[in-house]
């Protein structure tokens, strides 16, 4: 499951009124979810055939997944139908819909198909971010998070607690999204996403000092991310440390030239302003 699927949040606190702070990619990106197959008996060939299609023709894949239910002989297939068009409606950005589908699809499978049942509902609480509505995202990742726990599934429970912590972020809860990813640094260990956004919080908390070692781990994780470039730089100037700043944002623009993070980091080595002349030059 991508670990990038919503709409960024903006954080646009100054240095001095001039330098804007990296936004904390919460999230940055509509795109459609993993196509992964489910461990509950749903028939393969016809899920695998839906989904695909659901990426190159959309409408064509609600279309396939409406005739699917109708003639579903069980639950596992109702369940795969509705995933099916959920997966289609996101592409479309047919976001609240898609939500609602995802959570029929995890209620249609039995309480003991925990991973799975968890898979969706953390789909589900992706979509509503996506859609707005966070009071309804938070509820489905809360539902995903102890199934997920329940189920022994680490990895996705780090997945879904990342997804926590930018619901948590964006409803101003920042404590309690600083403790999500303290857990999902511990869950999933090598995502720099998970360290990126430690560091993004931490340094919009005012813990410099934690703020440095997480993007410092993100970046060995992920060097060419020019996210986690952006925000190196961002630490580094409000650590006072201008040329480290300046050399990260550099970096960016050498990494991936005319993309909107260089033309990111341009503006702030515009704002910055050259190199303090050294003494004796």
């Amino acid at each position: 499951m991508p670990l990038s699927l919503f709409l960024p949040l903006l954080a646009q606190v100054g240095i001095g009124g001039a330098l804007p702070q990296a936004k904390l990619p919460i999230p940055t990106r509509k795109d459609p979810p993993a196509m992964t197959q489910p461990a509950a008996p749903a028939p393969p060939s016809m899920l695998q055939s839906c989904l695909q299609l659901a990426m190159e023709r959309p409408v064509d894949a609600i279309e396939m997944a409406d005739g699917w239910l109708a003639k579903a002989a069980n639950q596992f297939e109702r369940a795969g139908a509705k995933q099916c068009k959920a997966m289609a409606l996101t592409r479309i950005e047919g976001w609240p819909e898609a939500a609602g589908l995802f959570l029929s699809a995890r209620d249609e499978l039995p309480s003991s198909e925990t991973g799975e049942r968890a898979r969706l509902g953390a789909l589900a609480g992706n979509a509503w971010i996506v859609a707005g509505d966070l009071d309804q995202a938070m509820a489905a990742l809360d539902l995903a998070h102890s199934e997920a726990a329940k189920a022994g599934e680490g990895k996705l429970d780090g997945v879904i607690q990342i997804d926590r912590a930018r619901a948590l972020v964006a409803l101003g809860r920042q404590d309690e999204a600083a403790a999500a990813l303290d857990q999902a640094r511990k869950l999933v260990p090598d995502s720099a996403q998970a360290w990126l956004l430690s560091a993004t919080l931490s340094r919009r908390m005012g813990r410099l000092a934690d703020a440095q070692t997480q993007i410092e781990r993100a970046a060995d994780l992920f060097p060419i991310d020019p996210e986690i470039g952006l925000e190196a730089g961002v630490i580094a100037v409000l650590s006072g440390r201008d040329e480290a700043a300046r050399q990260s944002w550099l970096s960016v623009i050498k990494a991936a030239p005319g993309s909107p993070a260089a033309k990111t980091a341009q503006g702030y080595l515009d704002q910055l302003g050259p190199p303090r002349a050294q003494p004796g030059t």
